[in-house]
């Protein structure tokens, strides 16, 4: 890819805006670019000269977590299961698209034509922020990207916290069963549905072999919220 090419997606897509409400200089501008890059672009530009942000995303979840988990480590001495409910609840995906949008990131995405027609997914949000985190990891180093987590992210947890926000769904129905002397509840995706960029998963929450609900989203994680929601609602009314 030449100097000039990223010149003009840079400037095309006013990129120097994102970096000055960041606060932070890519020395990579192909790097930034390159996390904004949805698959279903691609698909209708395979001759675009960057790839999907897919591998930044994996990158960026692994860094994420890894800084969350030692926050939470070193600042407080609660309990295993709180530690996990509050890193839960600090990287779910209302959490980072409610960060994403604060920056206007679906401003900056390359979407196709038929998945920019539409809102942007809270799950697409989160995914770009994932992306964005491992391409600031690759340019700037682990100091900046913990910066900006402090910052926008863990900045978030007192709240969490006071509100006990932390206390999902699925980390109910997992305290509820455990009460009453059973195994964990398990989760397993039943069918998708759809194109590779508007998958719709069905995911059944089970005891055992036995499945006790079934919830649908456009991402496993918001399936699994939706099926212990309606085991809660079927166990409370048991």
């Amino acid at each position: 890819m030449t100097e000039k090419q990223i010149e003009s997606l840079y400037q095309d897509k006013s990129f120097h805006q994102l970096e000055k409400s960041l606060g932070v200089s890519f020395r990579s501008k192909s790097s930034l670019i390159q996390a904004f890059v949805h698959r279903s672009f691609l698909n209708e530009h395979p001759d675009f000269p960057l790839d999907n942000n897919e591998r930044l995303e994996f990158l960026g979840d692994a860094i994420l977590e890894l800084l969350v988990t030692e926050h939470l480590f070193r600042q407080y001495h609660n309990a295993e299961g709180e530690l996990t409910r509050w890193r839960a609840a600090l990287v779910n995906t209302k959490t980072l698209s409610s960060v994403a949008e604060k920056f206007n990131f679906s401003k900056y995405l390359f979407l196709s034509r038929g998945e920019g027609s539409r809102s942007v997914s809270r799950s697409l949000m989160a995914d770009t922020l994932e992306a964005f985190i491992g391409a600031a990891y690759l340019d700037q180093g682990m100091a900046a990207v913990q910066k900006f987590i402090e910052q926008h992210i863990l900045i978030l947890l007192p709240g969490i916290i006071e509100s006990v926000s932390y206390l999902d769904a699925k980390s109910e129905l997992q305290e509820l069963i455990q009460a009453g002397g059973e195994t964990s509840p398990t989760y397993r995706v039943l069918e998708t549905q759809g194109p590779d960029h508007d998958k719709q998963f069905k995911v059944g929450v089970f005891l055992g072999q036995k499945m006790i609900s079934s919830g649908t989203g456009h991402s496993k994680q918001a399936a699994e919220q939706m099926a212990a929601e309606q085991a809660l609602k079927l166990l409370k009314k048991s």
